[in-house]
C-alpha cells in the first residue's frame, strides 16, 4: 500500500514538474519577442536620439568641420554604436579629420567626447592644440574678454602667409565684437569666411581656458537664414537651459536681427599667401592657424 502511494506520489510530482517546465516555455516563447521588439523600440530612440545630439553638436560647435558619412554599428536590441567620419573644406581641398565612435543603450547615449577634445602638444618653447587622431593643428580662436592666455594670444599670419603653394585655415580673433557688414568690409574678397565665432565660456583663470567648445556657425549662402538655424539649433541643443554660456547667448541675442548681433571671430580658408594683406591690421587680436594643405596641379582652389 505505501509503495503503491509512494509511486502515484511520484507521479504527480512528475506530471506537475512536466506542466510547469511547458508552462515556463511558452511563457519564454511569448515573452522573447515581445522583449526583443521592447528592446529594439528603446535602442532605436536612443539611436535616434544620438544621431540628432551628433548632428547638432557639429552644426553649432565644430568650426569648419563637415560630417561626411554617419551609421549605426555593432547594434543590438541592448544598444550599440555610432560611427561618425569627419573631414575639413580648406579652400576646396578636403582634409582628413578624427572619427567619432559614440555609444548608446536604452537609456543612455554617450558622445565621443575624447575625440572632440582636442590633444595639447606642451613645451618649454611651444604650446598649441591638435587633433588627436590625424594629429592637424586645431586653430584656436581667443574670447576678447580674456585678456591672458597660457601660450599667449598668438598671431600667426606672418608666418602662414609665408608659406608658398599651400591653402589653410586660420582663426582670425577680432579685438572687440564686430557686425558681420563691418567684417565683411575688412576681409579681402580672395579668403572664403567659412565659420563665424559668436561665444564661448569666460574662464574665471587669470591664463584663459584651453580645449574649452567655441559656438558658431557656417554663414554660406544666407547669413540671416544661417544665423536663424544657429538659434534653433542652439535652444534644442540646451533644451533644458544647463549650459550657461548657451544659456546667456540667447537670453541677450535670441530675439535680435543678424545685422545686430556681434561676432566675435570668423574661420577663413584660403591660398596662403592671400593671408598677407591681414597682417597688422589693428582689428584682428590674434589669428592662429589651423590644417594646411599643399596645393596639387588636379585641384584647383575655389579662391
Amino acid at each position: 500500500m505505501d509503495s503503491s502511494l509512494n509511486n502515484a506520489l511520484k507521479r504527480a510530482k512528475q506530471k506537475q514538474m512536466i506542466k510547469m517546465i511547458m508552462t515556463t516555455i511558452i511563457v519564454v516563447l511569448i515573452l522573447l519577442p515581445i522583449l526583443y521588439k521592447t528592446g529594439n523600440y528603446f535602442a532605436a530612440k536612443s539611436s535616434t536620439r544620438l544621431h540628432e545630439r551628433l548632428f547638432l553638436h557639429n552644426e553649432i560647435a565644430e568650426p569648419n568641420i563637415q560630417i561626411d558619412s554617419q551609421v549605426t554599428s555593432n547594434s543590438s536590441m541592448f544598444g550599440g554604436n555610432i560611427i561618425t567620419n569627419r573631414s575639413k573644406n580648406i579652400n576646396g581641398y578636403l582634409v582628413q579629420w578624427s572619427t567619432l565612435t559614440s555609444s548608446y543603450d536604452w537609456i543612455r547615449i554617450n558622445i565621443d567626447h575624447n575625440e572632440l577634445t582636442p590633444g595639447f602638444y606642451w613645451t618649454d618653447k611651444e604650446f598649441y592644440e591638435y587633433d588627436k587622431q590625424t594629429k592637424n593643428k586645431v586653430a584656436t580662436f581667443y574670447h576678447p574678454s580674456i585678456q591672458e592666455y597660457y601660450d599667449g594670444v598668438q598671431n600667426e599670419l606672418g608666418e602662414i602667409s609665408q608659406m608658398d603653394n599651400y591653402v589653410a585655415e586660420v582663426a582670425i580673433s577680432f579685438d572687440k565684437p564686430y557686425s558681420l557688414q563691418e567684417i565683411q568690409a575688412k576681409i579681402p574678397d580672395n579668403l572664403n569666411i567659412v565659420w563665424l565665432y559668436m561665444t564661448s565660456p569666460i574662464s574665471d583663470e587669470s591664463n584663459g581656458p584651453a580645449g574649452m567648445p567655441v559656438y558658431g556657425f557656417d554663414p554660406s549662402g544666407s547669413p540671416k537664414e544661417a544665423y536663424d538655424r544657429f538659434i534653433d539649433a542652439l535652444e534644442e541643443y540646451d533644451a533644458d537651459g544647463s549650459n550657461e554660456t548657451i544659456r546667456e547667448y540667447l537670453k541677450v541675442n535670441k530675439n535680435k536681427e543678424m545685422t545686430e548681433v556681434k561676432i566675435l571671430g570668423i574661420m577663413l580658408t584660403g591660398q596662403t599667401e592671400n593671408f598677407k594683406t591681414l597682417e597688422n591690421q589693428d582689428f584682428i587680436r590674434g589669428a592662429s592657424v589651423g590644417t594646411t594643405a599643399e596645393i596639387v596641379p588636379y585641384i584647383k582652389p575655389e579662391k
